[in-house]
């Protein structure tokens, strides 16, 4: 049967009721790949673009499976890499399970521990978490992992690129064998194969586009610009100029030049733009995002902590203030637009420096970006920040050759020589507290005798 619909999907009256409160009727392809192979019980490895629907993609069959569980312990584990993805993927959770009885909870790092064990109290089914805490919980035996049935890792790559594979090799190994193993992933690394070949039994790869594929609903350009401080020449420009720019997301390399970016613009626009990135703390991250996403807010400037999964809806554009320095990033950045088949608009700023980069991108997506002009209207500062500076380089610099005496080591000239004649103890009378106190400490005893 040809799936057209989530109804074809025989879901439950309940579920179906929820997507359709969410204007949501027609599975994207990666939901109707993936339904059938995941409700197989097989384990699952799924390649998709970023803002194609993985989320449902598994959350779907995963809760027509799901059953009651009388102990407590969560049957359903959801690992995500960030604390800002598991809010979003268990809001999602908890909206899909508002009819059900499923007990859902999200947890992360940055909160207290004790106050997440508490938490437990009343039960949990569906578990969505960091690996770190979640395997600090289990250690702690606030939670059991023996009876969970469907583990489910969201951005595998991403989490792999975090350095979570400690953690999550403890985690498999806290988890019985016999579970169903489903696996999300925007790219496909060595890191990745080389775990799904250690721990996961020939799981079926579900690939919708092939790793840097970019999306054909977003309008890719970019700008060549001087320097750091005329690329915020240009945004401004484009700011004041165009009030097509009204849900701008802004992403830098670094937290200092957010940081920077955002007082400029702060001058301008005043409580229009906000920042974020992993110094600001999760309530502040958290509402800032909740701001951007309600529009109250024109723009949000951040760092590749926003490059993933987040789905905030209706961004008008991606501006790359700096060309990311690893090449999958530019394709994880550009998908925060144009989601859910929608279209979107990505403008680059790239420097001299940063076209070696740039065509380390465009060799990934097997296609080049488009120019466009320069806008003639911007001034062009010749200040450089830290970063532009030109190296320094010595002039009349010699080559100090190097010996086996170590760095800077080289043969004193003959009248320069010393002879050692046995330290200063030999040539000189020692000192009372010297190195021969011992010796003093006896002739004064002797004399007191005297």
């Amino acid at each position: 049967m040809k799936i057209k619909t989530f109804a074809d999907f025989e879901l439950p009256e309940k579920i179906l009721d929820v997507l359709a409160d969410q204007n949501l009727f027609e599975p994207t392809p990666i939901q109707r790949n993936s339904f059938g192979q995941i409700l197989s019980g097989r384990d699952i490895m799924g390649i998709a673009q970023t803002g194609t629907g993985k989320t449902l993609a598994y959350l779907l069959p995963v809760l027509k499976q799901w059953k009651y569980n009388k102990s407590g312990n969560p049957t359903v584990v959801i690992l995500v890499p960030t604390r800002e993805l598991v809010v979003q993927v268990a809001g999602i959770v908890e909206k899909l399970c508002e009819n059900l009885t499923a007990r859902v909870l999200g947890i992360y790092g940055g909160v207290n521990i004790k106050t997440q064990k508490l938490m437990f109290a009343n039960g949990c089914d569906i578990l969505v978490g960091t690996p770190g805490r979640i395997m600090d919980l289990a250690i702690d035996s606030a939670i059991s992992l023996k009876e969970v049935q469907k583990l489910i890792i969201d951005e595998f790559d991403e989490m792999l690129n975090l350095g979570f594979r400690p953690q999550l090799t403890h985690i498999f190994e806290m988890m019985k064998p016999k579970r169903q193993n489903i696996l999300f992933s925007a790219t496909m690394t060595e890191a990745v194969d080389a775990l799904l070949v250690e721990y996961f039994a020939n799981p079926i790869e579900i690939s919708l586009a092939k790793s840097g594929t970019p999306l054909e609903k977003i309008e890719q350009t970019g700008i060549l610009v001087p320097n750091f401080n005329t690329k915020i020449n240009v945004l401004i420009h484009l700011l004041k100029t165009d009030e097509d720019f009204s849900k701008v997301l802004v992403f830098c390399n670094n937290k200092r030049h957010a940081d920077y970016l955002f007082l400029k613009l702060q001058e301008l626009f005043p409580d229009s733009f906000d920042v974020i990135h992993s110094n600001k703390s999760q309530n502040y991250r958290l509402r800032a995002m909740n701001k951007f996403e309600k529009e109250e807010i024109r723009g949000l400037i951040t760092t590749d902590i926003m490059a993933r999964g987040l789905d905030i809806s209706n961004i008008t554009h991606v501006i790359n203030f700096e060309v990311p320095e690893v090449p999958e990033q530019y394709i994880h950045r550009i998908g925060r637009t144009g989601r859910a088949e929608k279209d979107g608009k990505a403008i680059t700023f790239i420097t001299k420096k940063e076209e070696v980069p740039l065509k380390g991108i465009e060799v990934l997506m097997k296609k080049d970006l488009e120019l466009i002009e320069f806008p003639m209207e911007v001034n062009i500062d010749p200040k450089k920040i830290a970063s532009e500076q030109d190296e320094i380089v010595m002039r009349n610099a010699t080559t100090v050759t190097l010996n086996e005496g170590g760095a800077a080591f080289h043969e004193k000239k003959e009248k320069n020589r010393k002879e050692n004649w046995g330290g200063p103890n030999a040539r000189k009378e020692p000192k009372k507290y010297g190195a021969n106190r011992a010796q003093q400490k006896a002739k004064s005893k002797a004399k007191r005798k005297k």
